[in-house]
């Protein structure tokens, strides 16, 4: 499963949704309290397993390993990731339709109601609005729109001018969240529908 971090990476970039140091994922294994996330500024076309970094989850914090530099979404991660009782994996990337839907006015949740290859496999969630990156702001809030009373009830959501963040019980279940929401989103961008005014 470790591999498969590198392999979505490399994906999502063939995909066009990320740059080369763009986004980024973490894995807990199920009863386990160490989080694998990636590195910051780490090229994702050559990311391998030797290169992901092992976070230990304390009790209410986190510890970096000396001399390491995980992801600056760190936080979003950890709290995302904090409570797991089973395997989950985490996935924030920049897919190009999703972020151009949100930024003409479309709301993700109402729309992917509209399509069932999205809505009968993927929830998603209300979208975060515009924040700073790599911010507790930005964490927090992410947080805050997939959860109820502290339990993770969407997939995924999206975060104005910024991206999205997935979450599956693998790396590749969370990039299956996203690719089914940017496929309809390309659907719709294209379709040259505008969002109405009265929605």
């Amino acid at each position: 499963m470790i591999t498969a971090i590198g392999d979505v990476m490399r994906r999502a970039y063939e995909n066009g949704w990320i740059t080369t140091r763009d986004g980024n994922i973490s894995l807990r294994r199920k009863n386990s309290n160490i989080m694998y996330i990636t590195p910051s500024g780490w090229r994702k076309t050559i990311l391998h397993p030797e290169h992901i970094i092992k976070i230990k989850i304390l009790k209410n914090d986190y510890k970096i390993p000396t001399g390491m530099k995980p992801s600056g979404e760190l936080d979003m991660h950890y709290l995302l990731q904090s409570d797991t009782k089973k395997t989950k994996a985490v996935v924030h990337l920049h897919p190009t339709n999703i972020i151009a839907a949100m930024y003409a006015g479309w709301d993700l949740q109402s729309l992917a109601s509209e399509f069932p290859e999205v809505s009968r496999y993927t929830r998603v969630g209300p979208s975060v609005p515009v924040l700073p990156v790599t911010s507790e702001e930005l964490a927090k809030a992410t947080y805050k729109n997939m959860t109820k009373k502290n339990i993770i009830i969407y997939d995924i959501v999206g975060q104005a001018n910024h991206g999205v963040c997935a979450i599956g019980n693998n790396p590749w279940d969370a990039y299956e969240h996203i690719e089914r929401l940017e496929h309809i989103c390309e659907i719709v961008l294209k379709s040259g529908k505008k969002v109405s005014l009265n929605a």
